[in-house]
C-alpha cells in the first residue's frame, strides 16, 4: 500500500522527533515509527469509511422521505441505485474491512451533519444524476462515482478537511499519500490488508533504515563534517542533517537501492519538508559524498527486480 518514499518520510519524522528529545529510552525510536504508521493506517480506514457512508446515506434519505406525513411521489420513488453499488458492497462486506471498522470505531467520530451535506452535494451533481440515470451497472461507473465522492466532494471541501484534521494530527503529512492510496484502493480493493499500512518488506525496510541511521550516526557525521566547512553549522537545518544521514546509510548499507534513486528521493524530501534552500544543499552534499565513496570503492550495489521502488 504505502510506497518507499512514504516510508522514508515516516522514518525522517521519527528521527526528527528523537533528535528533539533530551533523553531517548531504548526502543523509543521504533515505537515512534510504529505509532506514525498506525496513525496512517487509521486515517486510511476512516477515509474509506467516509466514502462508503456518503454513498450509503441514500438509504437514510429514502427512509426519511418515505416517513414524511405527506410524502410526494418523488419521495416514495427515490433512486437508490448507489446503495447497490457493486464496489461499495465489495468493500463493506470484506471481512478485513469489517474487522478494521470494529477496531477503530469510526462511527464515533464521524460528523453526521457534514456527512448529510456532502451527500446532498453528491445528489445535486451532474455526475450523480448521470450515474443514477443509467440502469445498467459496469465496473468503471461504479468505481468512478466513488472516486468522484473522494476527489471532488471530500478533498476540496474545507469543512471535511477541518473535520479530518481535528481527529487525525497526521493529515498534513499524509494528505498526498492518502489521496494516492485511496485511489489505488478503489482500483484494487481486494488486495489491501487493513491490518497494516505497509507490507512486511516495506515495514522491514522502515525499521532497518531507522535503526541503521541511529546506529551509524557517528560514521555518517564523520563523513559529513568535512563537507560542512564552507557552511555555518549553526544555520544548517537539523532536518537536513537527518536527511543526509539517511542518504549516506542507503549508499552504504542498502545494497538493492540504486544511488541515483537515493539522491533523487532525498532531494525531493528536502524540498518538500525542509527550507527553500535545502534541496540544492542536499543535492550538493550527497553528490559529493557519493563520488567520494565510489572513488574509494565503498559502495556495493546488487541489482534486483523492482529494487528502485
Amino acid at each position: 500500500m504505502i510506497s518507499r518514499r512514504n516510508i522514508r518520510v515516516k522514518v525522517m519524522q521519527s528521527l526528527y522527533a528523537v533528535d528533539s528529545m533530551n533523553e531517548v529510552k531504548p526502543g523509543e525510536a521504533q515505537s515512534i515509527l510504529t505509532k506514525k504508521m498506525e496513525q496512517s493506517r487509521r486515517l486510511f480506514i476512516y477515509l474509506i469509511y467516509f466514502i462508503t457512508e456518503t454513498a450509503r446515506y441514500v438509504e437514510t434519505d429514502a427512509r426519511q422521505r418515505a416517513s414524511k406525513h405527506l410524502p410526494t411521489a418523488g419521495d416514495l420513488n427515490l433512486n437508490t441505485k448507489i446503495a447497490g453499488n457493486e464496489l461499495l458492497w465489495k468493500i463493506i462486506e470484506n471481512s478485513n474491512y469489517i474487522a478494521a471498522i470494529n477496531e477503530i470505531k469510526p462511527e464515533h467520530i464521524i460528523d453526521k451533519e457534514l456527512l448529510k451535506k456532502i451527500y446532498q452535494s453528491l445528489t445535486e451533481s451532474e455526475e450523480y444524476k448521470e450515474y443514477v440515470g443509467i440502469a445498467a451497472r459496469d465496473k468503471k461507473s461504479e468505481k468512478d462515482i466513488l472516486e468522484f465522492i473522494f476527489n471532488t466532494l471530500l478533498l476540496p471541501n474545507e469543512s471535511f478537511i477541518n473535520h479530518v484534521e481535528e481527529h487525525f494530527i497526521n493529515w498534513d503529512d499524509d494528505a498526498e499519500m492518502m489521496q494516492q492510496l485511496v485511489l489505488n484502493y478503489l482500483q484494487k480493493s481486494s488486495i489491501y490488508d487493513y491490518k497494516e499500512i505497509a507490507g512486511k518488506d516495506k515495514l522491514d525496510f522502515a525499521k532497518s533504515l531507522l535503526q541503521t541511521v541511529l546506529d551509524k550516526k557517528d560514521i555518517t557525521m564523520e563523513m559529513l563534517k568535512p563537507k560542512l566547512k564552507n557552511w555555518d553549522a549553526d544555520r544548517i537545518a537539523s532536518l537536513d542533517l537527518i536527511i543526509i544521514q539517511m542518504g549516506i546509510c542507503e549508499f552504504l548499507y542498502f545494497e538493492t537501492i540504486p544511488t541515483k534513486v537515493t539522491i533523487n528521493e532525498y532531494i525531493d524530501l528536502a524540498k518538500e519538508y525542509s527550507t527553500p534552500q535545502s534541496g540544492q544543499f542536499i543535492n550538493g552534499i550527497l553528490d559529493n559524498i557519493h563520488k567520494e565513496l565510489s572513488a574509494e570503492n565503498k559502495i556495493h550495489k546488487v541489482t534486483f527486480k523492482n529494487s528502485t521502488l
